[in-house]
């Protein structure tokens, strides 16, 4: 019996040991670290299928306003970006046809100045005004409709199925979609009081043939300065439209 009670003790002891060893590193085990920042244009790169969406996003500074804002944001972010595909499908032309100034505009109608997860998107109410809202007086909403986590995505003109999220971690919802959301206020026509009148026009054609010998010589101001006024215009333009949207939130 006493043979016993003495074997016991040495089991004791090792379990002890093992008890407090365990313990120890535990509480010495460094935390896991915290996540880093996110990279807006590193999560699109890092799929391989969205080059011309970036390019964009870089040619339009878009890019880095968001990723400077998903900092400081409070509402967060969700873009819709269209694939390679998306744009290939285009009819010819179609991005090159647009000024500086409607590239922007494109870029800032796939970005929502808030977070929406996917179940968010199926019951939101349309439209949805997106970070071109209020450029030029337009709505640039889009429409969402949803059911059974499908969703798809409308702008009057284009419509489309959201087909997987490439990130849905708060502030940054990233949502590929299949077909380049184009503006319906794109194909708007002017209002009668933007057109010029008979009045303007006979003027005008008047004018041009007085003025054409003194102008063919002269050469044009507006072309050699407008490389440098669409850089200076194309930053306040973003800027401006996403610091508006920030105190629209």
């Amino acid at each position: 019996m006493a043979s016993a009670t003495v074997s016991s003790i040495p089991l004791t002891l090792s379990a002890l040991f093992l008890l407090f060893t365990s313990t120890a590193l535990a509480q010495t085990a460094p935390a896991p670290a915290p996540p880093g920042p996110l990279n807006f244009t590193g999560i699109l790169d890092k799929n391989g299928q969205y080059t011309y969406f970036l390019r964009l996003l870089a040619e339009s500074q878009v890019g880095s306003q968001i990723q400077n804002q998903l900092n400081s944001t409070t509402e967060g972010f969700t873009v819709l970006a269209p694939t390679d595909n998306a744009f290939n499908n285009l009819k010819a032309g179609t991005i090159n046809s647009l000024d500086e100034q409607k590239k922007v505009q494109l870029v800032l109608f796939h970005v929502l100045p808030k977070y929406y997860s996917l179940n968010d998107l199926q019951f939101v109410s349309n439209p949805v005004r997106t970070q071109a809202t209020g450029q030029d007086g337009g709505v640039y909403g889009l429409n969402f409709t949803g059911q059974n986590n499908q969703v798809n995505v409308s702008t009057g003109v284009v419509e489309t199925q959201i087909n997987n999220a490439l990130t849905q971690q708060k502030p940054l919802a990233i949502y590929q979609v299949d077909k380049v959301l184009l503006p319906a206020e794109f194909f708007e026509a002017k209002s009668p009081a933007e057109a010029p009148s008979p009045a303007t026009k006979k003027s005008s054609s008047g004018s041009n043939s007085n003025s054409t010998a003194s102008t063919a010589d002269e050469p044009d101001s507006a072309d050699n300065s407008g490389s440098s006024g669409r850089n200076m215009g194309l930053g306040l333009v973003v800027g401006l439209a996403l610091a508006c949207m920030g105190a629209l939130s």
